[in-house]
C-alpha cells in the first residue's frame, strides 16, 4: 500500500542527553518534530541563571537546540561553547547566556526559544514543559523530601514519587495543540525521574496526553542509574510512569537486544549502574506491546541509543500504524 503523503507528527517528550541524541536522528527524516523538555534543572549554570534572572533553565533547552539546528558545525560548536577559564563565567555556555539575554529583552522564555530557533534554523519545534521556574522534589521511601533536581540522586535511595512547585503551573497553549495533533508520543530516552516525569507532572501536559488519540512509545533507558533507578527493570521503569500519571498510558515500549561488552559493563558498575532488564510477560500484564530491536553503539566508552536507527524505527512504526488503520476501516 502507498505510504501516506502527510508528514507524521512525531511529539518527544523528555530531556537530557537522551532527547537531544535521538532528535539528531530524528531530523534527518521528513517528519513534523516537537520537542517538549524539561525545564526542572537547577544544577551548573543552568541553575545559576534560573536562579539569578528567575527564569526557566536554558541548558536541556539549549542541548535540544543544537540537536536540531542546521547551521554551520563551526556556529553550533560556538552556541555549545562552555567557558572555563573566566572566574565570572566559568561553567556557562554561550547558548545558556544567549538565551537568558533574549528572555530578559523580551520578558518571555518560550518567545526567547522562538527566535533563537530562527536564528539556528532548528528543525521543527522546540517548547518548554513550563515558561515559568518550577521546582522539582522527590519523596524517598523512608519519607524525606528532597528538593531540587541536582540532589534528588545523590541520596541514592529508592525514590516513591516526584512532584513539583508550584503545582498549578500551566503548559503553553503551543504544547496542549502539538499533543492534541500528534501521530506519535514518545517518551524518552533520558533519567526517568528528572528528566522524563517533570514534563508529566504539569497538569495540563498530564491531561493532554491522557486525552490524546497519539499512540504512545516509551523508549527504555539502556541502563539503571544510581540514585534513581537502582536495580529497576523496564517494567518498574513504566509502573512509574503509570503511578505518576495516574493511568496506564504507554502503548508500547521500544527495548535494546544488543549485548552491552563486558568491558563497558565494568565501566558502568563503578557507577553503580547495571543494563535494564525486562521480563517481557510482566510488561504484557501492563498492557504494552514489546518492541525488541539491537539500538545500541558504543561512544566514547560509554553506551547510547543509536540514533538513526531508533528514529528509523520510530517514523516506520507511524507509517505501518496508518497503514494498519486504513486497512482495518476498508
Amino acid at each position: 500500500m502507498a505510504r501516506s503523503k502527510r508528514r507524521k507528527r512525531i511529539v518527544i517528550i523528555g530531556g537530557g542527553t537522551g532527547l537531544s541524541t535521538l532528535l539528531r536522528g530524528l531530523k534527518k527524516f521528513p517528519v513534523d518534530i516537537t520537542a517538549i523538555v524539561t525545564v526542572a534543572d537547577d544544577g551548573g549554570s543552568s541553575g545559576r541563571l534560573r536562579d539569578d534572572y528567575d527564569i526557566p533553565p536554558p541548558g536541556d533547552i539549549r542541548k535540544v537546540m543544537a540537536a536540531l539546528s542546521d547551521v554551520e558545525p563551526l556556529v553550533e560548536e560556538m552556541f555549545q561553547y562552555r567557558f572555563s577559564e573566566s572566574v565570572d563565567l566559568g561553567g556557562h555556555s554561550l547558548g545558556n547566556l544567549m538565551l537568558t539575554a533574549l528572555t530578559d529583552i523580551t520578558g518571555d522564555f518560550s518567545h526567547a526559544i522562538r527566535e533563537m530557533s530562527r536564528v539556528l534554523n532548528v528543525h521543527g519545534t522546540v517548547l518548554p514543559a513550563a515558561n515559568q521556574t518550577i521546582t522539582l522534589h522527590a519523596e524517598l521511601d523512608d519519607g524525606t523530601i528532597v528538593t531540587g533536581e541536582s540532589k534528588i540522586p545523590t541520596y541514592n535511595q529508592r525514590i516513591h514519587r516526584v512532584f513539583l512547585t508550584p503545582d498549578d503551573v500551566e503548559p503553553l497553549p503551543d504544547t496542549i495543540k502539538a499533543i492534541r495533533k500528534a501521530d506519535l508520543l514518545v517518551f524518552g530516552p533520558g533519567s526517568l525521574y528528572t528528566s522524563i516525569l517533570p514534563n508529566l507532572l504539569v497538569q495540563g501536559i498530564q491531561k493532554a496526553i491522557l486525552q490524546s488519540k497519539a499512540h504512545n512509545i516509551y523508549i527504555c533507558n539502556l541502563m539503571t542509574q544510581a540514585g534513581e533507578t537502582h536495580n529497576y527493570s523496564a517494567a518498574d521503569h513504566v509502573r512509574a510512569l503509570f503511578l505518576h500519571m495516574g493511568a496506564p498510558f504507554i502503548q508500547t515500549i521500544l527495548l535494546n537486544t544488543d549485548e552491552v561488552p563486558v568491558e563497558v559493563q565494568k565501566v558502568y558498575e563503578q557507577e553503580q549502574s547495571k543494563p535494564v532488564s525486562y521480563d517481557e510477560s510482566r510488561l504484557s500484564q501492563l498492557g504494552i506491546t514489546v518492541v525488541k530491536k539491537d539500538i545500541a553503539t558504543i561512544q566514547d566508552g560509554a553506551i547510547r541509543h543509536d540514533a538513526t536507527k531508533v528514529a528509523e524505527w520510530l517514523v516506520e512504526y507511524a507509517e505501518d500504524r496508518e497503514s494498519a488503520i486504513k486497512n482495518s476501516s476498508i
